[in-house]
């Protein structure tokens, strides 16, 4: 059931891509919900420092999403790559919601501008769209997790695609749905959120429109929400991991163990730095890092035990290898890396002054160089489009 041209380029190679990739993607899936949720309580809440956090997350929720949506393109690709045939069964299973997700996205996203731009003490609370678009991106969430979990069960495809002796091609039900499994992914948003709050309070401390007394309430609300969802989360990963079949012998696999090593660490250094999280702030993410990308990792492992269950294994996918499409690839991300880094470096820059920023001549050569290479990387896809076309 795998493509019979192959695939372009050595299964591992994408396999460590979409690992990396799909860090990135839920770590601000991650920021944006609770970003999100932060934003609106504070406007519930009502008090002045309630109030100018809550402005503060709703602009910061737009861009979170943002890079969500991003990072979320590379992992959604490898997944098609490596997994295609059980990708695209769970896929077409489910095609309504799959089909759907793409709107449900598209409202929440743009109730959320909504939300920012017309939230506030002076033009009134319309929390009712910032709550909407919430319900929304966790409906769009559990679309997400439901095709994934999908995807691990070929046994039970038949019974979904013919059920009372008649073949549904709807497409219109989620057939899957494992609590455990998809707490795993929400409550972290809340951990992930804390240390956004510690980062806030550490990034703003020189600002003179931020009063120290604001920034330290800030600082340990974010260390205090890290440590009690981290530990909420520990909780559900052992709930999750009981659930998982015994056949897989997930608990004693050494991916795991790394990644339970880890989590642990990680709960008892944000248990240490209750008392200072604004110093310890940025010594932080690393270790956030560390977590969710041995998390990711155990994740994938996981996956591929379930379907070596099926006699499945992406090292066994037959290679052929494109030198042209790879190097492409590679130039493609190396010309994304510098150019979304020139992005955050210029507004991480800008805004710990309230003065108009102005570039130094390094951020300047960056900016040109980030132009010259979109023109360059649009010549050579064009290029390569043409020729092949002609060829063909």
């Amino acid at each position: 059931m795998q493509d019979p041209m192959g695939i372009p380029f050595y299964a591992p190679v994408f396999q460590v891509l979409l690992v990396l990739t799909f860090a990135l993607h839920i770590l601000f899936v991650n920021f944006a919900l609770g970003t999100l949720s932060v934003s609106i309580y504070g406007y519930i809440r009502g008090e002045a420092n309630w109030l100018r956090l809550a402005s503060s997350l709703a602009k910061a929720t737009t861009t979170n999403i943002s890079l969500a949506m991003l990072f979320g393109v590379a992992p959604l690709l490898f997944v098609q790559v490596l997994y295609d045939p059980f990708w695209y069964t769970s896929n077409l299973l489910s095609a309504v919601w799959v089909i759907g997700f793409v709107f449900i996205m598209m409202i929440a996203y743009g109730l959320t501008y909504v939300f920012y731009l017309k939230g506030g003490p002076k033009k009134g609370i319309p929390v009712v769209f910032g709550i909407v678009a919430l319900v929304l991106f966790i409906i769009a969430g559990v679309i997400m997790h439901a095709l994934g979990y999908q995807l691990l069960q070929p046994e039970k495809w038949l019974e979904w695609y013919v059920r009372q002796g008649k073949v549904d091609t709807s497409g219109s039900v989620l057939h899957a749905f494992q609590l455990p499994r998809f707490l795993h992914f929400l409550v972290p948003s809340f951990a992930m959120t804390g240390l956004f709050l510690m980062l806030y309070a550490w990034y703003f401390r020189h600002r003179s429109d931020f009063t120290e007394d604001y920034l330290i309430w800030v600082g340990k609300l974010g260390a205090k929400m890290a440590f009690l969802f981290t530990t909420i989360q520990v909780i559900v990963g052992f709930w999750w991991l009981l659930s998982l079949p015994s056949t897989l012998a997930f608990t004693t696999n050494p991916v795991f163990l790394v990644a339970l090593f880890f989590g642990v660490t990680f709960l008892f250094f944000l248990y240490y730095i209750q008392g200072d999280p604004i110093r310890y702030a940025v010594s932080s993410i690393p270790m956030a890092l560390l977590t969710i990308g041995t998390m990711a990792y155990a994740r994938e492992t996981l996956r591929t035990k379930y379907l070596a269950s099926f006699g499945y294994t992406i090292f066994r996918y037959k290679t052929n290898l494109d030198w042209g499409s790879t190097v492409l690839f590679f130039l493609t991300f190396v010309v994304g890396l510098v150019v979304v880094g020139y992005f955050l470096a210029t507004v991480y820059k800008a805004g710990k002054s309230r003065e108009t920023y102005e570039a130094t001549a390094f951020m300047n050569r960056w900016g040109k160089l980030s132009i010259a290479l979109l023109l360059v990387w649009l010549a050579v896809v064009v290029t390569f489009g043409l020729v092949i076309t002609l060829r063909s």
